[in-house]
C-alpha cells in the first residue's frame, strides 16, 4: 500500500506554507510527473531514453519507492502510457515558505541577548562524535566558519548536483533556513549545536525563496538513506492530520530501515488536531516546540492586581516598552485624541492586522495591542509588502481586552509595560495532537523552540518555530548514539522519552497531545536508570457499551541492581475500570514485560477524547505514562487531503482524492467564485463513505468550464451534522 501512495508526497516547510497553484499541463512548458513502475525502475529509465528521447529522466527511486521522476512537454509524456510497466502517476506539488526571524546579526553578538542557545540542553561529555545526520531542508552554508568542521557532504535535490549550497542572491530569493537548523543540530565555533562533533550531510529539496516540490523531498529521502544517515531531520510537513498519508508512511518505511527520522509538528497550535503528516507517522519522533529562558512583556496593574501576557505580533519590533503608559481605545476615539505617547487598544477586525498597525503608528501610537474577538490566543502577523511596521504589536485574549476597555471606559487609565521572565511550557504556535483515526498521541517530546539563537549564512540569527525544536532532538539523539553505540533505536528512542520532563499547569501535567512526553533531558536521556519502550498508551476508540482495552510496555531495568516498580493508584473517573500490576521487579540489565488493561463503560462517559497520565514509581523516582481513549467520538476534521488534476497520459480526464477521518453519508464539492463567491455549480458527490481514501475520475465535459474556483467539501456525517472545508482547485 505505501508503495502506492508514496509519490504523492505534498511538502511544506515548517513555519508558514502557502500551496502555490500553477497550470500543471500547459502546451507550451515542461512539465515533472513522478511516475510508479512494476519491477525494476532502471529498465524502465532505458526504455525511456531509448523510445522516448525528447523525455529526460530526473530522478530514480528504488528505496522507499519504486518510480521515477520525469520531465517533458504534456503531448511527449502522454506516450508514456504505452509502456507496460508503468502503473500510474503523479503531479508534482509545489510550496512556498515564510520564515518568521529576529534581526540577523553578522557577529555572534546577539541581538537579542536572551535568545536560546543549542548546547544548553547539553550537559554530558559527549559531542555526537562519528554519528551521521541528514538534513533535508534548503541547503547549507558549508563556508559558515561555524559549519565547515561538521560538513561532509549531500546532495543538491534541485540543481541535481553534489553541491547543496543554501539559495544566493543572485539564483532567486535567497534561503537561511537550513543552515540555521545544522547550527542547531552541530554548529562548530562560535555558536555550539548540541552535538558540536556529529557529522553533517545536507539535502537540498527546496530552492529559491523555500520552494520545493515532491520530486525533490522523495529523492532527497532515498539519498539520505542511500548514504546510511543514523539519523535524519525533517522540517517539513502538512495541515493533513492522517495516520496514512504519503508522507508517514514514508518515514515509517525510513524507520524500518534502521533510521531515526525526528520531525516538527508543525506551528499550527494552540488548537488541538493540528498535526499534520509526516509528524503523524507512527514511527517517527515527531517533537513540540516549548518556550526558552527569556523576558516577555507583561502589562500589570498592581492596584488591581491585575497580569495581561503580550503575545507579540510577527513582523513587528520587539515589545521594549518599559514604563506606565495611558491605554487609549483606538475603535472609540474621542474628536481630536492624540495616541502621541500611548498605548492603542484596538478589538480584531476584518482590517488586515497590519494596516491596523500602520493607522496607530501614523497616529503616533507607542505600541499596539489586539484583543481576539473570539476565545482562546491570537497569533498576530504585520508582514506586508507595503510599507514596514515601526511600532511593536502584540495580542491578548478577548476576556482581558474587554476588561482593558472597561477600565478605559471608567476615565483616564494608565497601566504598567513591564519585562518579565518567562515560564517555560509549551509555545503557543506549537502544534497539538492527537492523530485521526488512530488517535495517537503527538508529539512524542518537546524542545526548545522559541528565539533559537543559530548560523544563517553571513551571520546568525534568532528563528521560532518546531522547525527550531525538532533538530535540538536529532542533536540529543547524535550524542545518545555516541554515549551508547551498542543501543538500539528503541532504547534511544525510549531514553528520550522515558526521561523526558512533563510541563505542568496548576500543579498538574499538560495534556500529552499538548507536549508529548514533555521536555527532554538529554544527560538524564544519557544515564537512566530504567527506559520504558512505548511509555504512550493509545488505547484507541470506544464504540460498545462496555470494552476492554489493553497495552504491553517494556519496562527495562538499566542498573546493576534489582529493581521494584509500583503503579501509584489512578484517579477515580465514572466509567474508567483499571487492571495494573500493582508492584513488579526486574532484574539487573533486564526487561519486563507488563500489561496495562482498562475497561470502559460507554454510557457512563461524556463523548470525545479522554487523556490523562500514569505514574510509575521506583523508589524515589517518578515515571510518567500518558494516555488517551476517545468514546464514541471526537471532534477531528472529518475530511482531509482534497487533490484534483487533470490526468496527463489520457489528456482527457481529471482525477480527484480525498481522505475521510470517519464514515460519512455524503460528500459532495460545490464551486464558487473566487473573487464574488458567488455559487457557480455541484462538481461532485459521494454518498456512503468508508473511513480512508478515496479516489475517482471526471471527464472533461463533467468538470465543466475552466478557471480558477475556490471549492468547498461538504460532508455530512452519520449523526447528520456537517462539516466543511475549503481549498483553490484549477480547471483547464
Amino acid at each position: 500500500m505505501w508503495k502506492k501512495v508514496l509519490c504523492l508526497w505534498m511538502v511544506c516547510m515548517i513555519l508558514t506554507l502557502i500551496p502555490t497553484v500553477q497550470d500543471a499541463f500547459a502546451e507550451d512548458k515542461k512539465q515533472t510527473l513522478i511516475i510508479e513502475v512494476e519491477g525494476d525502475p532502471e529498465k524502465v529509465k532505458k526504455e525511456i531514453e531509448t523510445y522516448h528521447p525528447f523525455v529526460e529522466v530526473v530522478a530514480v527511486y528504488d528505496i522507499v519507492f519504486e518510480g521515477l521522476a520525469v520531465e517533458g512537454k504534456t503531448e511527449q509524456l502522454a506516450e508514456l502510457g504505452s509502456i507496460e510497466q508503468v502503473k500510474t502517476l503523479h503531479q508534482e506539488q509545489t510550496y512556498e515558505t515564510q520564515p518568521y526571524h529576529a534581526e540577523k546579526a553578522e557577529t555572534v553578538e546577539k541581538m537579542d541577548p536572551s535568545a536560546s542557545e543549542p548546547y544548553d540542553i547539553n550537559p554530558t561529555d559527549f559531542t555526537g562524535k562519528g554519528v551521521k545526520v541528514g538534513v533535508i531542508d534548503t541547503g547549507i552554508d558549508y563556508d559558515h566558519p561555524d559549519l565547515q568542521k561538521n560538513y561532509q557532504g549531500g546532495y543538491d535535490l534541485v540543481d541535481f548536483d553534489d553541491d547543496p549550497m543554501e539559495t544566493m542572491p543572485e539564483e532567486g530569493p535567497p534561503t537561511e533556513h537550513g543552515t540555521h537548523v545544522s547550527g542547531i543540530i552541530a554548529g562548530n565555533g562560535d555558536i555550539k549545536g548540541v552535538a558540536p562533533d556529529a557529522e553533517l550531510y545536507a539535502y537540498r529539496a527546496l530552492g529559491p525563496g523555500g520552494s520545493g516540490s515532491s520530486v525533490q523531498v522523495l529523492a532527497a529521502l532515498e539519498k539520505a538513506i542511500e548514504d546510511e544517515m543514523d539519523i535524519i531531520n525533517l522540517s517539513l510537513g502538512n495541515d493533513v492530520n492522517i495516520p496514512d498519508y504519503p508522507t508517514s508512511m514514508a518515514v515509517n518505511r525510513a524507520r524500518e530501515l534502521g533510521i531515526i527520522v525526528v520531525i516538527a509538528n508543525g506551528n499550527s497550535g494552540p488548537d488541538a488536531w493540528t498535526v499534520g503528516s509526516p509528524a503523524t507517522a507512527d514511527h517517527s519522533v515527531s517533537v513540540g516546540a516549548s518556550t526558552t529562558p527569556q523576558k516577555e512583556p507583561v502589562l500589570t496593574d498592581t492596584f488591581e492586581e491585575q497580569e495581561i501576557p503580550l503575545l507579540e505580533a510577527i513582523g513587528s519590533p520587539a515589545w521594549e516598552l518599559d514604563n506606565d503608559y495611558q491605554l487609549i481605545d483606538m475603535d472609540n476615539m474621542e474628536q481630536g485624541q492624540s495616541l502621541h505617547g500611548k498605548i492603542a487598544l484596538t478589538r480584531r477586525k476584518e482590517i488586515p492586522f497590519f494596516e491596523l498597525a500602520l493607522q496607530a503608528e501614523s497616529m503616533g501610537a507607542e505600541g499596539l495591542i489586539v484583543y481576539n474577538s473570539e476565545a482562546g490566543p491570537l497569533q498576530v502577523s504585520v508582514d506586508n509588502n507595503r510599507q514596514p511596521v515601526n511600532i511593536p504589536v502584540a495580542s491578548i485574549q478577548k476576556e482581558e481586552g474587554e476588561w482593558l476597555q472597561s477600565q478605559i471606559n471608567k476615565g483616564n487609565y494608565f497601566i504598567d509595560s513591564v519585562q518579565k521572565d518567562n515560564k517555560i511550557t509549551i509555545a503557543p504556535f506549537s502544534s497539538r495532537g492527537p492523530v485521526t483515526v488512530q488517535w495517537n498521541i503527538k508529539p512524542d517530546v518537546s524542545a526548545p523552540g522559541a528565539t533559537v539563537w543559530s548560523t544563517v549564512p553571513g551571520g546568525y540569527q534568532a528563528m521560532n518555530g518546531t522547525s527550531m525544536a525538532s533538530p535540538h532532538v536529532a542533536g540529543a539523539f547524535a550524542v545518545l548514539k555516541e554515549a551508547h553505540p551498542d543501543w538500539t533505536d528503541e532504547q534511544l528512542v525510549g531514553a528520550l522519552k522515558t526521561t523526558a520532563q512533563p510541563f505542568e499547569e496548576e500543579k498538574q501535567p499538560l495534556n500529552a497531545t499538548t507536549q508529548g512526553m514533555g521536555l527532554i533531558q538529554l544527560g538524564a536521556a544519557a544515564d537512566p536508570t530504567t527506559i520504558i519502550h512505548d511509555p504512550q498508551l493509545e488505547f484507541g476508540k470506544l464504540n460498545h457499551y462496555q470494552e476492554a482495552f489493553a497495552e504491553t510496555v517494556t519496562i527495562e531495568n538499566k542498573t546493576d541492581k534489582e529493581q521494584t516498580y509500583y503503579f501509584e493508584t489512578p484517579e477515580r473517573k465514572d466509567g474508567f475500570v483499571w487492571d495494573i500490576p500493582q508492584s513488579f521487579t526486574v532484574d539487573p540489565q533486564a526487561k519486563k514485560e507488563i500489561t496495562i488493561k482498562l475497561s470502559m463503560n460507554r454510557d457512563r462517559l461524556e463523548k470525545g477524547v479522554h487523556e490523562d497520565w500514569l505514574t510509575l514509581r521506583e523508589g524515589e523516582r517518578n515515571y510518567d505514562l500518558p494516555y488517551i481513549i476517545v468514546n464514541q467520538e471526537a471532534d477531528q476534521p472529518k475530511t482531509a487531503g482534497f487533490e484534483f488534476y487533470l490526468e496527463p497520459f489520457e489528456n482527457a480526464d481529471y482525477k480527484y482524492q480525498f481522505y475521510v477521518t470517519e464514515s460519512v453519508k455524503k460528500m459532495d464539492v460545490s464551486l464558487y467564485n473566487p473573487e464574488t463567491f458567488l455559487f457557480e455549480r455541484k462538481l461532485l458527490e459521494e454518498t456512503e463513505l468508508d473511513e480512508g481514501m478515496h479516489e475517482g475520475v471526471l471527464s472533461r465535459e463533467e468538470a465543466g468550464a475552466p478557471g480558477y474556483y475556490l471549492a468547498f467539501i461538504t460532508a455530512q456525517l452519520e449523526n447528520g451534522e456537517f462539516e466543511q472545508m475549503e481549498t483553490m482547485i484549477l480547471i483547464e
